[in-house]
């Protein structure tokens, strides 16, 4: 009998009951619960600011393939609706108006260290807001969290893929 899997992390690792990986997600069911909690925060936020929850998901999806996460990718993109096609990493947003947002978000998930001031001024003179520059910031960080989260349960399982 498998476990149970309740959270979106969970719901891509197959943890049999009785297994090593089963009762050490058992014991650190809060841990998965907070990391819940977290997704609906940052995807479904109580106030969205200028970025709308199809957004989040294209975005959540993007940075899922940039890092090589395709099932997770499919399950945002699944969510973007009208919006899904930015989940693709050729499309760099200019048919949307999104090219900036979406050249901060992949420098974000790809190449963080080559962060600069720029990139922050690159979004305010298109038109994004502090509070709103925040918000891609922590999708971004939470995103890249879940992916490893779910790499480091393909690890305990054995999993090298």
């Amino acid at each position: 009998m498998t476990m149970k899997q309740s959270t979106t992390a969970l719901s891509f690792i197959d943890a049999p009951a009785g297994t090593g990986l089963a009762d050490a997600i058992a014991r650190r069911s809060s841990i998965f619960d907070m990391t819940q909690a977290a997704e609906e925060a940052v995807l479904r936020p109580a106030e969205n600011g200028a970025w709308s929850y199809e957004l989040r998901a294209a975005l959540a999806a993007r940075i899922a393939f940039l890092n090589g996460e395709t099932a997770l990718g499919a399950h945002y993109r699944a969510d973007a609706g009208s919006l899904a096609s930015l989940a693709d990493l050729a499309n760099d947003g200019a048919a949307t108006d999104y090219a900036a947002v979406i050249a901060f978000m992949d420098m974000a998930a790809a190449r963080t260290k080559s962060a600069a001031t720029e990139d922050i001024a690159t979004l305010k003179d298109a038109g994004v807001g502090d509070a709103d520059i925040v918000r891609l910031a922590e999708l971004n960080a939470f995103i890249s969290y879940q992916v490893r989260v779910i790499a480091g349960l393909r690890l305990l399982k054995g999993d090298n893929a």
